[in-house]
């Protein structure tokens, strides 16, 4: 399945891989606020700046099968903010299709 592939990409900031495994439409959409954001909005470099950056841990699959990912992690970003990050991603064409997020800030 997808969920090792894309944690072992993420890991090794290897950007080749992790794009890879998202499909030519794939979309994220932040909870918080609603913005929707395509695979091509965010950079090569400022995708691998995120991967080296973003502290992930506890991360785990929740759930997983041809047709649905859903994980979990504590994220600490370059700021100091701390949050329990929920991805839930739909799959389509054996890709990640679209994802949503859901975060609580952690003190």
């Amino acid at each position: 399945m997808l969920y090792e592939k894309l944690k072992k990409a993420w890991d090794q900031a290897d950007v080749d891989t992790y794009r890879a495994l998202h499909h030519e439409d794939f979309t994220f959409i932040f909870h918080s606020t609603g913005r929707v954001m395509t695979r091509d909005d965010m950079s090569d470099q400022d995708l691998k700046d995120m991967m080296i950056t973003v502290r992930n841990t506890h991360q785990r699959c929740i759930y997983e099968n041809d047709d649905i990912l859903v994980e979990h992690a504590f994220s600490e970003f370059p700021s100091g903010d701390k949050e329990a990050v929920m991805m839930v991603s739909l799959k389509k064409d054996g890709l990640i299709w679209r994802t949503e997020t859901g975060a609580t800030p952690i003190k």
